[in-house]
């Protein structure tokens, strides 16, 4: 039994990260200041004798034992993190800082769950751990991407100063159960427009495509990259690398929704990446992982839960 750190563990991702650890016989200590994440989402773990919630902030530091720390605390979809974007890059920088630091004092693994925005609009198709990617560091969008960017680089010098124990991972676009109503994601926004019969909203004309995993794929992928061996710390892409039009995603949660909702069409946002698709190969090599749950499958699930929250 190892004693596990998940900030950010009151998230979509996080709190599905908290199931899976306690499940296997893990102590989890969830650590959140439920900017985005919810009470909601770990209600039915606060029972378990070996999970325990703390409200904390991480960019203020926090003194603590444990065995490994898994760093996911950061908004994640473009309404939220633009929303305060000092304190997003904030979260993406000083989180680090701090996490590292418990990881540096305890000795303890730390993975950091960083993204395939990273990779900004991308000039390489598909996108290798390889790409340095094409970031506009001044758009609305780079307090995120450069925060996150910035991260990883934090990472790998303590790793080369004081030879930490870390992980990298870039989570491309991730959908499931526990994903908020008003997250701004593509995903849901066109599941709840979709339940309530208003138009599907597409921002340019619906040809730029992105790739989506359901979180579970996401959640085996990050624990399997944690118990990999020390040598290989990555970065390494966990996502899904079928790729999709904004378009026909849409046309295919109308359908599976059997909703009559049609499609409305507006302006591009600053910055949006036209494309967006992992290469996988190193994730299949180095850690014998790939997706298993195809989109259909994992959108009726995911339709499921929102039809039992709307």
């Amino acid at each position: 039994m190892k004693r596990i750190l998940v900030t950010g563990g009151a998230g979509f991702i996080g709190s599905h990260l908290c199931e899976r650890l306690l499940q296997s016989g893990n102590e989890v200590i969830c650590l959140d200041n439920y900017f985005t994440g919810s009470k909601k989402n770990i209600m039915h773990l606060l029972d378990n004798h070996r999970f325990e919630a703390i409200r904390h902030d991480i960019t203020v530091p926090l003194f603590i034992e444990v065995d490994e720390i898994y760093n996911l605390a950061c908004p994640a979809s473009p309404l939220h993190y633009q929303f305060n974007g000092i304190k997003t890059i904030k979260t993406s920088v000083m989180g680090a800082i701090n996490t590292l630091g418990i990881a540096k004092r305890t000795g303890s693994k730390i993975l950091q769950a960083s993204t395939s925005e990273i990779y900004g609009d991308p000039e390489i198709h598909p996108q290798k751990e390889s790409y340095w990617g094409n970031v506009n560091t001044l758009g609305p969008r780079a307090c995120y991407d450069e925060g996150k960017r910035c991260a990883e680089t934090l990472f790998m010098n303590y790793h080369m100063q004081h030879s930490l124990k870390i992980k990298l991972a870039r989570i491309f676009n991730t959908y499931g159960p526990r994903m908020s109503l008003d997250d701004g994601r593509v995903i849901s926004n066109f599941i709840v427009q979709a339940l309530k019969g208003e138009d599907l909203t597409i921002f340019g004309d619906g040809s730029h495509t992105r790739s989506f995993q359901y979180v579970d794929d996401l959640i085996a992928g990050l624990i399997t990259l944690m118990e990999t061996a020390d040598s290989f710390i990555g970065p390494v892409n966990i996502g899904n690398p079928v790729e999709i039009s904004v378009r026909e995603l849409a046309e295919k949660i109308i359908r599976l929704t059997g909703s009559g909702s049609g499609l409305r069409y507006l302006p591009l946002p600053e910055d949006d990446p036209r494309q967006r698709r992992p290469d996988i190969s190193l994730a299949k090599k180095e850690l014998g992982w790939e997706p298993l749950v195809d989109l259909e499958t994992g959108l009726k699930k995911t339709i499921d839960y929102f039809r039992s929250v709307i």
